[in-house]
């Protein structure tokens, strides 16, 4: 009896025992799978850290290089450029601020950061030397602002002129095709009476009439009213001055058909282009001003509309104050010159030659030579 109490005590223990080690092996495999995930999301989350790091520096390299591929055409044009007119030296130092303003958000330390530091630099030197240079300001704005305007502006002023000449071309074609076309266009009273200086051998008459220095001042003030008016239509979204050019081109291709019908194109020519060639240009190049203006309210680009807009209307209006003398100049002419080309037309075509060369001259190849001149190297 007391052996198999013993027995029964010892299997209990062994039974104790065996429930101890279960139960202990347990813990210790539970506690081995706790630190054995710890330890594996330690690795995992260390090797996820090192390769998001390095793709992470691999990627801003690689939109640093973005960057740079993407503007250094312009930086390298903004450089060398500071001796741009102010309009345009305060856009270009607005966007390269805004540029390093970037570069030193995502990119500090760069050699990028560095360099658009150099180049504000030299654009703050050049704004603080230009404000305390005595300036010749009306010298300076024919030899220099205006040009670099008309450079800026070509294809704005190449599209007015185009625009112009198809507009004389449809005057031409419909007085060809509408009899009574000319008279809507002219007026009846213009058409009978230059009908009748045709009649007397004298078509070019009208020019005659009156003293030089009435006509001087009646057709001065007549073209600098109708290049205001073109420019100011520009407030229409561009679409007045477009307006304004095209009824000019319509009335100059009526006009040469008239006298194409009666066989006085190349007389008429004579005497109406020694004036008209500084006329009709200034006149398009106002049309231009208008059209530059009211781009600026319309494609602002990256500007606010409002400052896009008011340096539009700002280089519009200088256009329209540098023509001035180039009005006084056909007002001139028309007054004093064209009155004898009926009995001279040689004298008109030599003042067609002048006129030609002087248009051609300042509004064409001027631009581009004063442009290489102060922009292609930065220096006067």
């Amino acid at each position: 009896m007391g052996m198999l109490l013993f027995c029964r005590q010892k299997k209990a223990g062994l039974s104790d025992n065996v429930g101890r080690y279960r139960v202990g092996l347990a813990v210790n495999s539970l506690f081995s799978a706790i630190m054995c995930l710890i330890t594996n999301n330690i690795i995992l989350n260390f090797y996820s850290y090192y390769f998001f790091y390095t793709f992470s520096r691999q990627t801003c390299n690689m939109k640093e290089a973005r960057f740079i591929f993407l503007n250094k055409k312009k930086w390298k044009e903004m450089e060398q450029g500071q001796q741009f007119d102010s309009e345009r030296l305060a856009a270009n130092f607005i966007e390269l601020s805004d540029d390093l303003a970037y570069a030193r958000t995502f990119y500090p330390g760069s050699d990028t950061e560095r360099y658009l530091n150099r180049v504000i630099a030299g654009y703050l030197t050049h704004i603080n030397q230009g404000s305390r240079q005595r300036k010749n300001s009306l010298l300076t704005f024919w030899q220099r602002d205006l040009p670099l305007l008309f450079a800026s502006e070509y294809k704005t002023l190449w599209f007015a002129f185009v625009f112009f000449c198809f507009a004389a071309l449809i005057g031409a074609f419909s007085a060809a095709h509408d009899v009574s076309f000319i008279r809507l266009i002219l007026g009846d009273a213009y058409v009978d009476m230059t009908l009748r200086n045709i009649a007397s051998g004298k078509p070019m008459g009208v020019y005659a009439s009156g003293s030089e220095w009435d006509m001087f001042f009646a057709i001065t003030t007549n073209n600098i009213r109708v290049a205001f008016i073109a420019f100011v239509f520009g407030l229409l979204f561009s679409v007045g001055s477009l307006w304004i050019l095209f009824t000019n081109g319509i009335m100059l291709g009526a006009f040469q058909y008239f006298f194409f019908q009666h066989g006085l194109l190349l007389h008429s020519s004579m005497s109406v282009w020694a004036h008209g060639t500084f006329e009709i240009t200034s006149i398009i190049l106002a049309g231009a001003a208008g059209i530059v203006m009211g781009n600026g309210f319309l494609f602002p680009g990256t500007f606010t509309r409002l400052y896009a807009f008011r340096a539009g209307a700002l280089k519009g209006i200088k256009i329209i104050v540098g023509l001035i003398p180039f009005f006084i100049i056909a007002g001139w002419i028309e007054s004093f010159i064209t009155r004898y080309a009926d009995s001279h037309p040689l004298v008109g075509a030599v003042f067609i030659g002048v006129s030609l060369i002087g248009v051609v001259g300042y509004f064409v190849f001027y631009p581009y030579w004063v442009t290489l001149k102060y922009c292609s190297d930065g220096k006067n």
